[in-house]
């Protein structure tokens, strides 16, 4: 049997001070049918957060597979709580709103939202929404870790590049003003590496370095 997914509820207390505000109850009557929802879909629920300058550390000592944002005319500070929070450790990303300003979606999917869903808190459609939000995420994860393996080749192709340079470079002023073959002026270099556990190219440069400075 696999292992639940662990989830933070990020959203503001259920506790509505005044009775009379109608809006603040909808919205902890929306928030609490959420999480029954989480729960009967089978999911771990380990904790509920506010989005405050608290949740990285509260997010750290959790570790949840996935972060939901429950908010709606907050929605926009949530977020840039849960991103600060998120920067070191990326996790998907799930908001939950029933605001009908979708302005923000374009920039809630650039800091990393998985999936922005408004209104519609069907407990159906709760697990559907957030298996496909886990896919988005861990296919971008790969494309990520792609992109950075690609690039550090790339570096590493370049610095090989570098560093044939400097040695031919060194083994071209050796042949000039020793008068050595290219096989000669190469082993005088791996000697001198091998005497001063020194890398090739760096003995390479330190004898263009004195041919600098003595031109």
């Amino acid at each position: 049997m696999t292992e639940a997914m662990r989830i933070v509820v990020i959203a503001p207390d259920l506790d509505v001070p005044d009775a009379s505000d109608e809006h603040a109850l909808l919205q902890a009557e929306r928030s609490r049918a959420l999480r029954i929802g989480l729960l009967q879909n089978g999911f771990n629920l380990v904790a509920t957060l506010p989005a405050d300058v608290f949740l990285t550390e509260r997010l750290a000592q959790l570790q949840p597979d996935m972060i939901i944002v429950d908010a709606e005319s907050e929605a926009r500070d949530a977020l840039e709580h849960v991103v600060m929070a998120t920067r070191n450790a990326r996790r998907p990303i799930v908001m939950f709103t029933n605001d009908d300003d979708t302005s923000h979606v374009k920039d809630a999917v650039a800091a990393g939202v998985s999936a922005y869903i408004v209104a519609g808190l069907s407990a159906q459609r709760i697990r559907p929404i957030l298996d496909v939000a886990m896919a988005r995420f861990q296919h971008e994860q790969a494309l990520r870790q792609e992109l950075a393996v690609t690039r550090e080749e790339l570096d590493e192709h370049k610095a090989e590049l570098h560093n044939r340079k400097v040695i031919d470079r060194a083994k071209g002023l050796l042949m000039q003003r020793q008068g050595l073959t290219e096989k000669e002026a190469y082993d005088r270099l791996r000697k001198a590496a091998m005497d001063k556990s020194l890398k090739l190219v760096e003995v390479a440069q330190r004898i263009l370095d004195v041919a600098d400075l003595l031109s």
